[in-house]
Order: structure tokens, then sequence, then C-alpha cells
């Protein structure tokens, strides 16, 4: 193994404040709109639909920018980050891994995680690549990325759809995380447990797993 690549809502960060906002903004329980998520999610539909289920029709990047121009848009500090984050990423970094960061965030989301100054080697964002997960163009982008070999690739993520099945079918290794709501509903499918190289609890478990 020589480069490790991670995908990042519920993989380092939590998606809780995310979705807070968006609940705030549209004024519904938060409950509300997180159940929705769930729900949209396991129907294999892109998150965004649950907003769309609370209002018909509404114009998702021009609620984003008006939510922007508020002073109510999107914000991440150290808190947001899961706990074995800095550990986890040091530690692979000390062991002379490459640490990439590749998910399915915005631009701005790109810019937040690069302030937190976290011990990696590269941040890119699906908005900045101008693709985004589960196509083989992004994963193309991981790869550049890596400047490693796929084989000498690991992705890790907690979504099959987005992380592990595309990942594997660009010939990356992959390591199910599991981690927040679609890491636990999907850790146990037998289709998952097949194509992840590994099904891992923290992104500690990635230390002891890269020379195998």
């Amino acid at each position: 193994m020589q480069t490790i690549v991670f995908d990042i809502g519920e993989t380092l960060v939590r998606d809780d404040r995310y979705w807070a906002s968006w609940a705030d903004w549209v004024g519904v329980p938060r409950h509300t709109l997180s159940a929705l998520v769930g729900a949209v999610t396991a129907q294999g539909l892109d998150n965004a639909e649950a907003l769309r289920l609370l209002r018909p029709g509404i114009d998702i990047p021009a609620e984003y920018a008006t939510r922007e121009a508020a002073g109510r848009g999107e914000y991440l500090d150290e808190t947001d980050l899961y706990e074995d984050v800095r550990p986890a990423l040091t530690a692979l970094q000390e062991l002379g891994l490459r640490v990439v960061v590749a998910g399915n965030q915005t631009v701005k989301a790109g810019q937040l995680l690069r302030a937190l100054d976290l011990p990696v080697d590269f941040i890119a964002t699906s908005g900045e690549w101008g693709c985004a997960k589960p196509s083989p163009e992004f994963f193309a982008r991981v790869l550049d990325a890596s400047g490693a070999l796929a084989w000498d690739t690991l992705y890790v993520g907690d979504h099959p759809m987005n992380d592990v099945f595309p990942a594997a079918q660009a010939g990356l290794r992959t390591a199910h995380l599991r981690r927040g709501p679609w890491g636990h509903l999907w850790a146990n499918d037998l289709r998952v447990q097949e194509t992840a190289d590994w099904v891992i609890g923290s992104l500690m478990d990635l230390t002891t797993i890269t020379d195998e």
C-alpha cells in the first residue's frame, strides 16, 4: 500500500451540523430531515431528495447561495471531526504513506477542510474537480491524486454505492467504514463484505492493515 484516500462526510467529518443547519433553514425539526435523509439514501436516492420532499421544486444551489449570503452557510471546525481522525492520519503519514482526502463536497468545504490543517498530503472535493462519486471520472482523478497504481491505493468510505463499489470497479482496494448511518446500515451486507477488502470500525484500524 502506498496511498490511502479518504471520503469526507461520515468518514472524517460528522454530518450533524450540515443537516441540522438545513433543517433550521427550511423550518422543520432536525429529526424530521435526518430521518428523511436516511430513508431516501436507503432507497438508493441522492440524499438531496430529502430536501425536495420537504420543499417540492426547491432549487438547492440557489438556496445554498441564499444561505451563504445570509451568513448561515457551510461551516466546519475541529468539533466536526471524528475523534480518531487526527491520530489516524498522523500515524499513517508516519508509516510513510501518502494521505489524500477526496469526497463529494462543495468548493467551500474544500476550503474549510484545508483551514483545519489536517495531517494530509492533498485535499480535493467534487465541487473543485467538477465531477462526483460514483462516476469513473471521479475515481480517475483520485488515482491522479494518489500518485500510485490502483492496487497500491486504498479508498476508505462509509457508503457502498458512492465509495466501495465504484472504487473497487476502478481497481482500487477498498475499506468500508462502519460509521454513521450508511456505514452501519450496510456493514453486514453480503455484497459489501464480498467487495470490500476490509470492513473497519475505526480509522486507527488502517494502521494495522497497510502491510497486508
